[in-house]
């Protein structure tokens, strides 16, 4: 009975994972093909009309920078414009998501998560975002901003919603330095957050109420947040969790991480065509429910460890998956990465339910906004000082360092080796078990 299992979860993975790069080949290679223009107008002057994919910040030489997606190229000659484009300029004094824009500049193809850049370029605003999410948005920005000093009401918006614009340049260094960004872009992690509270109060409700309440917090924290990668990602993985749960059934990790590859490659084929941030999403999630599951079994035989004993575990276990495909790519690691993440990411659940106090206080009570984000002022203060403090340790942050694709298959393939003995010994131990019990 154990061995059928074994070889039905087996070949669930194995077409789903059939599925996985079926899906990502066939529409990522027709959309390579429409990407063409990037390459045909390389470092020409083009004029592009577009949607902006997030609020505009001000990045170096006080250019207002965003991501533009939904385009099409006024000049040279009209034409469709597949992907995204990371844009810098100048003549637009704010940038909002969704605002309608328009981008004259040198064309330059590139690779990552966007497909082409303009620099220097000349910005227009043609139309303004006016949607009442958007517009809640920015009064709840503007309601924290005024409940809370600055860098905590900044940091605190990063924690909610990803929103970086105003993060000042020596704090996002510092959350570098010590591996803390991905606290700041919000991510799954975030959602995990918000679902799990959501399922802890209404623990004694009924299972419709219950999966209705998740399911509506999953898709305004996505349209609120905007389609991340990670977030698209982390979306796809708690709806098809919520409706196993809801129907009594159970989905083996592996099965649920790739389809959600599947699905979200589906929905934007780009993504398996070399976006980092996609990528090192799936790897984090990979090494904190299955790997992590197996280290805790390890170490605690089935005993529930400590909360700071379980973010060490799943800190370790992310790191170990993400690392040498970081390296690869970027080429620099936190010395004291696994430190901070202990010391700092326990309080963001915290944070983030005191951080959102404080918003609706500055949008609703101003008068008494002071006070009640006094708390939240407080962990902010402490999460910021423990980052700063890490990041004067000396060599606490290293660069250059050069990692082969050699160097990426050992590394993982050291990881799907310690994977699969991990799973072995569990499954003794589970087949030991059950001869004693019987």
């Amino acid at each position: 009975m154990v061995f059928a299992l074994y070889r039905r979860w087996a070949v669930a993975i194995v077409l789903v994972a059939a599925v996985f790069f079926g899906v990502g080949w066939w529409r990522g290679s027709g959309t390579m093909r429409q990407l063409q223009p990037y390459q045909q107008l390389s470092r020409q002057n083009v004029t592009v009309v577009g949607q902006a994919a997030a609020d505009g910040v001000y990045g170096t030489r006080y250019q207002t920078t965003f991501t533009l997606d939904h385009m099409r190229i006024l000049l040279p000659a009209p034409q469709p414009l597949p992907g995204t484009l990371s844009v810098a300029g100048f003549g637009a004094a704010a940038v909002y998501r969704g605002d309608t824009v328009q981008v004259s500049g040198k064309l330059y193809p590139t690779r990552g998560n966007s497909q082409g850049r303009i620099s220097f370029g000349e910005l227009q605003v043609l139309a303004r975002n006016a949607s009442p999410i958007d517009t809640f948005r920015r009064r709840f920005a503007a309601g924290m901003q005024s409940a809370l000093p600055e860098p905590a009401a900044s940091f605190g918006l990063g924690l909610l919603i990803g929103q970086r614009s105003t993060l000042p340049e020596d704090i996002s260094q510092t959350l570098l330095v010590v591996g803390l960004t991905h606290i700041i872009a919000v991510s799954g992690y975030n959602l995990t957050i918000i679902v799990n509270a959501a399922r802890r109060l209404l623990a004694n409700r009924s299972k419709f109420q219950m999966a209705a309440l998740c399911l509506t917090l999953i898709a305004l924290f996505l349209v609120i947040t905007g389609s991340s990668p990670s977030i698209v990602r982390a979306s796809i993985i708690s709806v098809l969790s919520l409706l196993a749960w809801y129907y009594g059934r159970a989905i083996p990790p592996v099965s649920l991480l790739l389809t959600a590859g599947a699905i979200s490659v589906a929905a934007n084929p780009l993504y398996i065509w070399g976006n980092v941030s996609w990528y090192l999403s799936f790897l984090a999630f990979f090494g904190v429910i299955v790997l992590a599951p197996l280290v805790t079994q390890r170490l605690y035989k089935g005993r529930e460890p400590p909360l700071v004993m379980q973010i060490i575990i799943e800190s370790i276990c992310a790191e170990a998956l993400t690392l040498p495909y970081m390296l690869a790519i970027f080429g620099q690691m936190s010395l004291v990465g696994l430190l901070a993440n202990v010391l700092v990411v326990a309080f963001v659940p915290l944070a983030m339910l005191l951080c959102l106090i404080a918003g609706l206080a500055g949008m609703f009570i101003p008068a008494l906004a002071g006070w009640l984000a006094w708390p939240a002022q407080l962990v902010l203060t402490y999460m910021l000082d423990t980052a700063n403090l890490l990041s004067r340790i000396p060599h606490s942050f290293v660069e250059g360092i050069g990692f082969s694709a050699a160097n990426v298959a050992v590394a993982y393939a050291t990881v799907a080796l310690v994977i699969l003995i991990l799973s072995r010994r569990q499954r003794q131990t589970t087949r030991t078990n059950r001869e004693r019990v019987i």
